[in-house]
Formats: structure tokens, C-alpha cells, sequence
């Protein structure tokens, strides 16, 4: 699994970094999930090794132009690319009512299936792979973090131990497999649990949206194996920063810290940082979670 940083800025693209935007890879063929769509996002995918045919669905944040004025063109080029793969477009209430009326009114189309759902907090969709829920947060519009949740891999069938207890092979060890028990022709039943390995856990992460500090945020980054956080402004403008629904270095990591996560990478930076004041940013964070990351734009970050 990787995160790919498209855009790590705030409010309004600059020299130094795009607006936000996030890809999710999660599979060997470079299946990939988009969250946030700033704009520029897609010259950005351009300047990635990301292939926008493996994109298949989108999660909106919230509303805010620096986080969704990408879509329109990224979802005709897509069309004009010749891409016909279906894609889901999740997002607060509004986000289809923007895109129908964006696509309208400029003439555009897709040759796709395109299907756009209007989110509330809570399970947002399961795929039997990945649990993605999400989380209201604390800004002026409706804002959502997404928890993306792994499921669990069952363990290895010990195949020599069944040889060995005379199970022969069969279609039946795809159920073992499973864990679920089979009867064979002799009458005998054997539980597939009984011989599994043990299960490997699955990787949790959480994505914020812009938020000031809540409670809700621990919930939603509680024991993530990493943790993507806002940090839009330095400690020292906290006032500033939480009266406009934003973050500093030091509440983002404090919420990594008090929530159990693993990993913090900061992102969503205000235009007034430059290269030179990044180090200084990373340093606060630090501070109180030392193992914090600084995003910046097309890098990519393994789970």
C-alpha cells in the first residue's frame, strides 16, 4: 500500500506545492483511490507513475475549491483518455449537484459509469476488503475524515498436516481455506480453523479533512497504523488557524499522540511556508510525535 502526496498545499496552488490531493495504491495491479481532488490534480497524476485508469473511486473531504475545483477536468479527461471503467464518487451533500452543474454547463460528458453518493458520518462502503467509514469534523462546512480499515487476512492452511492426517486434496480447501468446516466421503469433518496460521492484521489508516481540533478526531485516528493530519499553520498562530476551522503543528501531532497512531504525516500547508521554513514545521511536530513526516508533492509514502 502507498500514499501518493499530488498536492500538499492550502487554499491556493503556488510554485512550490498544488492544492490537496491524495492517491490510496492498495494492490499489486495499481488500484488506486483518490482523496480530495484539488485543482491541477490531474497534471499532477500526469507527472506520477500513478495510471488513471486504475482510479476508480474518488472521497471528498468537503466542499472548499482548494479540495474539489480538480474534478471536472480530471473526470472529461478521463473520458477523453479513453478510460471506460465505472467510478465512485463519494463526497458531503452538494458534491453531485457541483459536478452534474460543472459537466452541464460546460458542455462535458463521461463515457463512463459514474455514480455519485452524498455521505453522512458512519460506514460509508465495505468492499470485503477495506472498511471505509466516515468522520464529521470541525470546519466552517461540512467536513469528513475517512477511516480506512484492512480487513484482516486469514492465516496459511497448513496443507502438510492435512496430507499428513490422510485429508486429501480437494475443491474443499478453498472452504478450509475459509476456516469453514467440510465433511469428506468418509464421514469425517474437519474444521478448517483448526488449520489455519494466524491471521495477519490489516493495515488501518486515517485521512483528515480540514478540521480544527475535536474529540472526534482521536476516535477516527485511534491506533491507525498512519495518520494523514492538516497542519496548516505553525504553533505560534493557533488562534488564527482554529478561528478558520484549521490545525497547527503542534494540535495535529498532539492528536497522533493522544489517538495511539503509528505514523503522522503533516500535510495542507498555507502558502506563506516556503522550502526554507519546512524544517522548522517538522521540528514542532516532532516535538511532541517524534515520528512525524512533512508531506510534499508526488511523494510517496509505504505502508
Amino acid at each position: 500500500m502507498q500514499l501518493t502526496f499530488l498536492g500538499t498545499g492550502a487554499g491556493a496552488p503556488g510554485l512550490q506545492r498544488n492544492v490537496t490531493s491524495i492517491a490510496f495504491t492498495w494492490s499489486s495491479r495499481g488500484d488506486t483511490w483518490l482523496f480530495d481532488c484539488g485543482e491541477g490534480t490531474q497534471l499532477q497524476y500526469m507527472r506520477s507513475p500513478l495510471k488513471p485508469s486504475r482510479m476508480n473511486k474518488i472521497f471528498i473531504t468537503h466542499l472548499h475549491g482548494d479540495h474539489i475545483f480538480g474534478l471536472p477536468g480530471l473526470l472529461t479527461s478521463r473520458s477523453m483518455g479513453g478510460i471506460t471503467e465505472p467510478l465512485t464518487i463519494y463526497g458531503p451533500e452538494g458534491i453531485k449537484r457541483f459536478v452534474e452543474t460543472a459537466l452541464s454547463l460546460s458542455g462535458s460528458y463521461t463515457d463512463y459509469p459514474l455514480e455519485i453518493i452524498e455521505i453522512e458520518a458512519g460506514l460509508v462502503l465495505d468492499d470485503g476488503e477495506f472498511r471505509v467509514s466516515a468522520w464529521p469534523l470541525l470546519h466552517p462546512v461540512p467536513c469528513f475524515g475517512y477511516r480506512i480499515e484492512q480487513h484482516d487476512k486469514p492465516g496459511f492452511l497448513d496443507a502438510a498436516r492435512l496430507k499428513e492426517e490422510g485429508v486429501p486434496r480437494g475443491p474443499w480447501y478453498q472452504q478450509l481455506k475459509a476456516g469453514e468446516a467440510v465433511t469428506l466421503e468418509d464421514g469425517r469433518v474437519i474444521n478448517g480453523a483448526d488449520y489455519l496460521g494466524p491471521a495477519t492484521r490489516g493495515k488501518t489508516l486515517a485521512i483528515f479533512g480540514d478540521t480544527a481540533p475535536t474529540p472526534m478526531a482521536l476516535q477516527l485516528a485511534a491506533d491507525v497504523d498512519l495518520m494523514v493530519h492538516e497542519t496548516t499553520l505553525e504553533a505560534a498562530l493557533q488562534e488564527k488557524a482554529n478561528g478558520r476551522g484549521h490545525s497547527t503543528t503542534l494540535q495535529a501531532a498532539q492528536v497522533a499522540k493522544e489517538a495511539g497512531a503509528k505514523r503522522l504525516i503533516a500535510t495542507h500547508f498555507s502558502s506563506r511556508y516556503l522550502p526554507r521554513d519546512m524544517p522548522r514545521l517538522l521540528e514542532e511536530c516532532r516535538s511532541v510525535f517524534p515520528n512525524t513526516e512533512l508531506a510534499q508533492d508526488l511523494a510517496v509514502f509505504t505502508l
